[in-house]
């Protein structure tokens, strides 16, 4: 994690970690290495603003029990020297973070749901067997559509 960041997110976000691959068990650990060899499943390097600026998609957990942690998706941004924080998502259980290219993300249900044109890298936010998230940055507002359920 970046110089400052760590800080800020332990203020913010106090009891709470970064995923880690100890922190998945051994199925959703042997994905997660098949994938993305040994990087660590909760941070990710993203130009998801498309600006350049150092920016970072991180998943922190909390809790003991692994029925019941709850985990919270966050981009970080550093602007002016100062890390902007913003939360996307929360949900239970120890899910996964990565990026994807800028590219054509179509919704899992069709017509009723919606399709991601991304031109920047986007953010991947999942639970292992269990569902998968693109969120992307339209220049505006954050978009997210789920492709897998």
């Amino acid at each position: 994690m970046p110089q400052g960041l760590d800080g800020k997110i332990a203020t913010k976000f106090p009891g709470a970690h970064l995923v880690s691959l100890a922190d998945l068990d051994d199925y959703d650990k042997k994905l997660y290495k098949k994938d993305h060899g040994s990087r660590c499943p909760g941070l990710v390097r993203i130009n998801f603003y498309g600006d350049g600026k150092p920016t970072w998609a991180l998943v922190l957990i909390s809790g003991t029990d692994p029925r019941k942690m709850k985990a919270e998706l966050i981009v970080a941004r550093q602007l002016d020297g100062e890390w902007d924080i913003r939360s996307l998502e929360t949900t239970d259980g120890t899910p996964v973070v990565w990026r994807e290219g800028p590219g054509k993300y179509e919704g899992l249900y069709g017509d009723g749901d919606k399709t991601i044109h991304a031109t920047n890298p986007v953010i991947v936010f999942c639970g292992y067997e269990s569902w998968a998230i693109v969120y992307s940055w339209n220049g505006k507002e954050v978009e997210k559509v789920w492709i897998s359920d």
